[in-house]
């Protein structure tokens, strides 16, 4: 899928189908992330991939946000180290993945938003570092309609050179 298109089509996805992702591709999506750029190239970032289902339910149960993490094909965890920049470099890393998911059919959510101590007990996390993110992935459970999607306009949202003169 060309870039361009995965931004437009990508949507949320909360339902998953029971069944594997191949681990060629989960490989891609941890790999995009990895691969993504980071302030002053700190690379602030660590991401811990479940695929046990024992370990999938009891992070659902503690992501009141994303309970359906029980029922992903795999979730990654965004640790990241303290830094001034771990909030939006991890957050960047967490948009490659999400995006080369979607290049391949596999559906995500951004779950939860730092303080998961418990997480971090649950998968052995350095008490220094936070969990950014749950990010769970699997294959949608129905058919999404690919890039229909309530947003503002982009003379809502877009300026010209100063605040206030729309873009568009």
């Amino acid at each position: 899928m060309e870039t361009y298109e995965a931004i437009r089509t990508v949507l949320a996805v909360r339902a998953y189908e029971d069944r594997p992702v191949p681990a060629e591709t989960i490989r891609r999506i941890v790999e995009a992330g990895r691969l993504t750029g980071s302030s002053m190239n700190l690379q602030p970032w660590h991401f811990v991939v479940v695929e046990q289902r024992e370990t999938l339910v009891r992070l659902g149960a503690l992501a009141q946000s994303g309970r359906y993490t029980a029922d992903a094909a795999f979730a990654i965890i965004v640790a990241t180290e303290p830094s001034r920049f771990a909030v939006s470099d991890g957050s960047r890393a967490i948009q490659s993945m999400m995006l080369a998911a979607w290049a391949e059919g596999v559906g995500s959510n951004w779950v939860g938003f730092q303080g998961m101590d418990e997480a971090k007990a649950l998968l052995g996390i350095p008490a220094e570092m936070d969990v950014l993110a749950i990010v769970p992935f699997g294959y949608p459970t129905q058919a999404l309609g690919q890039g229909i999607k309530n947003r503002k306009t982009l003379a809502e949202v877009g300026h010209r050179e100063r605040f206030g003169n729309p873009f568009a």
